[in-house]
């Protein structure tokens, strides 16, 4: 029989997985170390262990102790988990720009969770980093883990993470992309496989907003670089102690919007519901594509899981209002179309003239105008019923048997909301485009258009 005796022993020896669709402008192999399959769902489960075990180690937090830490979500979730297993009472405190879904996981786990102000420096009282630090010293037996200034994050990687990728691709790695955080995982990592191979590339991804780019490239910490962000889990205002430069060689900055749209093609296209991370990352590699070579076998560190981010980048709407999602409208649908007149019918005319037009142009639906106002409509669909019970109905005039008037909406309506205007009694939407003329979209329209 084999078991584990308990949570914190399924942490590490995650898959590497290849990517296919989202990689496929690439010259390269492409392998993701997806760490959402963590118990935490995150990479940061290895080094909130390793930092938790050390600290035991040193006598810096005695049994029934509080463990203390700034976060954005992660962790303190591997932190809270190795808390559950060894007794350990634990309060986080975070940014206001975290996503939501972090603090409620981290309070589901028994964590005390305090949110701060994001848009303040480092050293304000009010930061989550001082909040931190300040309820460390108030609470007895209590320890600040200090992720970013704690060598044990980047020991952990050095230890697990790095072995892990070098054996899982029997040493042929030939460059490592990670965003950058802590440092901790892109250090460690590195470390190791350089140690192996001083030859493998390790690409660090930031994003704009942070100084860690200027201060690798000129050893100058810039806070005019310093700026609010959107991205989630990378980028620094202040370089922490786990960075070992050295190891890295090459950065780049990404921007927001680039790594929200790449994780949500990452989920769309491979199968992987990974974080905001995962597609910063990806983005990256694609800044970079120009350095690599058909025999190069990349490694991409997937941070989390996406359920972190349900409620941001996987929530159309938080997506929209930040310009992000591209989003289709009525005259995407129209201007993407062979251009072509509206095909109407008066209320004098007959069905039969209503049929022809219908055959001729292989439509199925007609709007009734009438000096030219939208005044009914004829689908396929309502003639098929009414001719089953009156074949002779094909001579009386459109007016005595046509439907309600088609919806009018603005040119400009995204296609969400045309297909709840589109239904089984309501088979098309008009509006008028810049130029005055009615424009139609149908049921059909919108299909062809959501499939592209």
């Amino acid at each position: 029989m084999a078991w584990k005796k308990n949570i914190l022993e399924t942490i590490g020896n995650t898959p590497l997985i290849q990517l296919n669709k989202v990689t496929k402008n690439l010259p390269c192999t492409v392998l993701a170390k997806v760490d959402y399959f963590n118990p935490g769902n995150s990479i940061k489960d290895r080094m909130a262990l390793k930092m938790l075990e050390v600290a035991e180690q040193e006598g810096k937090i005695k049994p029934g102790g509080t463990i203390v830490e700034g976060t954005s979500g992660n962790t303190g979730m591997g932190l809270a988990l190795a808390a559950v297993v060894k007794g350990y009472k634990c309060i986080f405190v975070t940014t206001d720009k975290q996503s939501k879904e972090k603090a409620d996981i981290l309070k589901a786990v028994g964590a005390e969770v305090i949110v701060c102000p994001t848009n303040v420096m480092p050293e304000d009282p009010n930061s989550y980093y001082s909040v931190a630090k300040r309820l460390a010293t108030e609470i007895p037996n209590s320890f600040y883990m200090n992720q970013y200034d704690n060598l044990a994050n980047r020991l952990a990687h050095y230890e697990s993470t790095g072995p892990e990728i070098w054996e899982q691709t029997e040493g042929k790695i030939t460059h490592l992309v990670c965003t950058a955080g802590t440092g901790g995982t892109i250090t460690g990592t590195a470390q190791y496989l350089k140690e192996k191979n001083p030859d493998i590339k390790i690409w660090a991804v930031d994003v704009y907003g942070s100084l860690l780019t200027k201060y690798f490239n000129t050893g100058e910490v810039d806070m005019n670089e310093v700026h609010p962000y959107i991205s989630e889990g990378f980028g620094e205002d202040f370089v922490p102690k786990n960075y070992d430069m050295s190891v890295i060689d090459q950065f780049t900055q990404v921007t927001d919007k680039d790594g929200a749209v790449l994780a949500r093609k990452i989920a769309r296209e491979e199968g992987l519901f990974c974080g905001y991370s995962a597609g910063s990352c990806l983005q990256g590699l694609m800044q970079l594509k120009d350095s690599l070579k058909p025999t190069d076998l990349v490694v991409c560190i997937f941070h989390d899981h996406g359920s972190r981010y349900v409620g941001k980048i996987y929530n159309d709407q938080w997506m929209q209002e930040r310009g992000f999602l591209e989003v289709k409208t009525f005259r995407d649908i129209v201007n993407g179309r062979n251009s072509q007149k509206l095909l109407t019918i008066a209320p004098n005319d007959t069905v039969a003239d209503a049929i022809a037009l219908m055959e001729k142009f292989d439509i199925e639906n007609l709007p009734v105008f009438e000096d030219g106002n939208n005044t009914g409509s004829i689908s396929q669909q309502g003639l098929f019923g009414k001719l089953l019970s009156n074949a002779d109905i094909k001579n009386q005039q459109i007016k005595t048997v046509q439907e309600k008037a088609y919806p009018e909406v603005a040119i400009d309506t995204p296609i969400d909301r045309l297909s709840n205007l589109i239904t089984k009694d309501n088979g098309a939407v008009l509006a008028k485009d810049e130029a005055g003329m009615y424009q139609i979209v149908t049921k059909y329209d919108v299909i062809k258009s959501l499939s592209k």
